[in-house]
């Protein structure tokens, strides 16, 4: 059992962040915001993946103008991403917006600040403060005396200090790099500093293979160590991919669970079926099903029931042919060609619900 920090808890919407609230997952549209129809569909696509929040970047007064009618339409809490101007962030909020992602430090003159801070509050929107790694402020970067980690930490404090000022403390924290070490290590610096919840990621992490395991090595590691109130995995990659692989990590952490199980073995010289092709074909059939059930694909019938004995339901391969097991027992053999669809089958006489 992780023994997660102790935070303040913060609510996006619906979503409660920290104080001992599931640890959620967020992803960010890649849209243009000013498309309307197809940010809601994007967003739609994350919540059926199972996505808590999403993030829109919002780049000047059309897209910010477009978040009134998006948040309509959708049934998850949105963040608004803005850089630098402050009338964006007080028309977002005007328009409905459930979160703020800006720096007060960067939005100008204090009483812009303040103008955005007393709309936030009178309308409970939380505002992230996001450090990032490759645009620290000029007189940190030049800092020697300290590692990139403690800089990013010292810019989200002095951001932090511009609100507490302004007696605003409805925010959490983010401190990314597409360092991973530099990541971990700015993280922990910052939970022994505040108690405001931490938006956990690796940034710029990359494509699909290199960023999922930057990503799981990175939040994975925090996580288990306690450290995260919410996370996003970013990958160069449609970002409903980023959903799936942030499920995966709260799950094989024990943090949250949700949908199926899948597991599969290696392959090795027994296999005579393609074992890699039939498993991407389970995994994708299954993905979005909210059991909470293991569904194992394996190999051969020497070693496939019985390794996969924990599994609810099973395919172990043969030659041409495949067996469908049930805890470890075998329910029917069919040709190779009709294994995914005998599987579904029988779980569906099992859980009906799946019936289209």
């Amino acid at each position: 059992m992780i023994k997660r920090r102790n935070s303040k808890q913060i609510s996006i919407g619906n979503v409660k962040i920290g104080g001992g609230a599931p640890v959620s997952v967020q992803s960010m549209c890649n849209t243009d915001t000013r498309d309307i129809a197809a940010t809601v569909r994007q967003i739609k696509e994350f919540s059926e993946a199972g996505c808590d929040i999403a993030r829109l970047a919002v780049l000047n007064k059309d897209a910010a103008d477009a978040i009134k009618e998006i948040v309509k339409k959708t049934d998850i809490p949105l963040v608004a991403d803005i850089h630098f101007d402050y009338r964006l962030a007080i028309q977002c909020i005007e328009n409905g917006i459930h979160a703020l992602r800006i720096n007060p430090g960067n939005i100008g003159k204090r009483e812009h600040t303040e103008k955005v801070v007393n709309l936030a509050k009178i309308n409970n929107v939380p505002i992230r403060i996001g450090i990032n790694a490759g645009s620290l402020e000029k007189e940190l970067k030049n800092r020697e005396d300290l590692t990139l980690a403690q800089k990013m930490v010292e810019s989200a404090m002095n951001h932090i200090k511009i609100l507490e000022d302004l007696d605003y403390d409805t925010m959490k924290i983010s401190l990314k790099s597409s360092d991973v070490m530099t990541t971990i290590e700015a993280y922990r610096l910052m939970a022994e500093k505040v108690d405001y919840p931490l938006h956990v990621g690796v940034t710029e992490a990359g494509t699909l293979k290199g960023g999922l395991i930057k990503s799981s090595v990175g939040i994975g590691t925090l996580l288990a160590e306690g450290i995260g109130d919410t996370i996003r995995v970013s990958l160069t990659e449609n970002p409903v991919e980023e959903v799936y692989a942030g499920w995966g990590i709260l799950k094989s952490l024990g943090l949250r669970e949700k949908g199926i199980n899948f597991v599969s073995c290696p392959t090795c010289g027994r296999t005579q079926i393609d074992l890699i092709g039939l498993a991407k074909k389970v995994e994708e059939k299954f993905k979005n099903v909210d059991l909470p059930i293991t569904i194992a694909t394996m190999g051969c019938p020497v070693n496939g029931p019985g390794e996969a004995s924990h599994a609810d339901y099973g395919i172990a391969g043969a030659i041409g042919e495949g067996y469908i097991f049930k805890k470890g027992e075998i329910v029917k053999r069919v040709p190779e060609s009709e294994l995914l669809d005998e599987l579904e089958k029988i779980i569906k006489i099992d859980y009906p619900q799946l019936m289209k």
